[in-house]
């Protein structure tokens, strides 16, 4: 990690992204050591099964829902890095069928390292997400630290009724992946200054999409479960919805959307030290088809920055999902599997 700043971000922090993330069984063992205290009815989503926010009632129509979220940089272009952390954080909104209302923001920057003009880019790049979500930074809190780190808390508002969260699968129900996997390999690759024009446009563009479907879908009575993937990779967020509905998730690999140069990339062993911890934590609890390969389990554990949105529903709201994502401009959708009788996760 450099103390000297070369026009590169990336060259200021030890990791990126969502790969930035405490490893799943690390971050266990921490949340071990925290009390639970007496929960009033009105948290409806606290810090159970690993949700995407947390949500609070304040009458019979209206929740608050909250989250936050921030990392170091995943790219070098600093109006980019701030589009991409403020896409993630809100995204998580979205992920429990919820609006965002407004936002604060989290800024450390090394000031006696980073120009002003570069950390005037990111904060530009994060406020111009949020006004394509239809919101405002109305405060937030800065700090002076060794390593760039930006990132928004972020509210929203849902209806109580249609709030949804990541367990409540039910046996039948279909999955479907809303983005395709491999942004942890493209932002592996750049830094190893590998990463094509073409490839480093793509994790820009999937990166910056804000996953707004999620409140639609929140409409709909045949959506069930629903969920990003962001640190943990796609099997890791499937774990927690199978956890947490007692299911089993049953996938099949080449229903899987995968970026093609991330497939590539991984295929010449290029992957990031948090697939390797995501392995670590939770592979017990994955059964791999015997032709599953290497490069396909770190593409299964690969952090996603700004994921997409992983849905649970109704075989016969399938259709509905898949034409509501493709309606917004996620092309890359598909139905990946189904929920079953079980335990954990297979992938054939």
């Amino acid at each position: 990690m450099n103390t000297t700043y070369n026009g590169r971000l990336t060259s200021l922090s030890h990791g990126g992204g969502c790969g930035c993330k405490i490893a799943p069984g690390i971050l266990k063992e921490i949340l071990k050591a925290s009390p639970v205290g007496s929960i009033p009815a009105e948290l409806l989503v606290g810090s159970d099964n690993n949700e995407d926010a947390a949500v609070y009632q304040i009458n019979e129509h209206q929740a608050i829902v909250a989250t936050t979220d921030f990392f170091m940089p995943i790219v070098d272009d600093p109006y980019q890095f701030g589009r991409i952390a403020a896409t993630n954080a809100i995204s998580d909104i979205y992920a429990m069928g919820a609006q965002p209302i407004f936002a604060l923001a989290l800024l450390g920057m090394p000031i006696n390292v980073l120009p002003m003009d570069v950390i005037q880019k990111i904060t530009s790049g994060g406020e111009s997400v949020c006004k394509e979500a239809g919101i405002m930074i109305a405060g937030g809190h800065s700090i002076d630290t060794i390593e760039p780190i930006y990132g928004l808390v972020v509210v929203g508002i849902v209806d109580p009724k249609k709030l949804k969260r990541n367990n409540a699968a039910k046996a039948g129900d279909k999955i479907i992946l809303s983005k395709p996997l491999g942004v942890g390999i493209l932002s592996a690759a750049l830094k190893k200054e590998v990463l094509s024009d073409a490839g480093y446009q793509q994790m820009i563009e999937l990166t910056t999409q804000l996953n707004k479907p999620g409140a639609i879908l929140a409409e709909a009575a045949g959506v069930h479960a629903l969920t990003d993937v962001t640190g943990f990779g796609l099997a890791g967020h499937l774990l927690e919805m199978s956890r947490g509905s007692n299911l089993k998730a049953q996938i099949n690999w080449n229903d899987i959307p995968v970026i093609e140069e991330a497939a590539t990339l991984a295929q010449k062993d290029i992957f990031t030290g948090a697939s390797t911890r995501n392995w670590a934590a939770y592979g017990h609890e994955v059964e791999l088809g015997s032709d599953i390969t290497a490069w396909q389990k770190n593409l299964l554990t690969d952090p996603q920055t700004s994921g997409g949105l992983l849905i649970s529903c109704a075989p016969e709201a399938e259709q509905e999902v898949l034409s509501v994502l493709q309606t917004a401009g996620f092309s890359n959708s598909k139905t990946i599997g189904t929920f079953t009788a079980g335990a954990g996760l297979s992938v054939s």
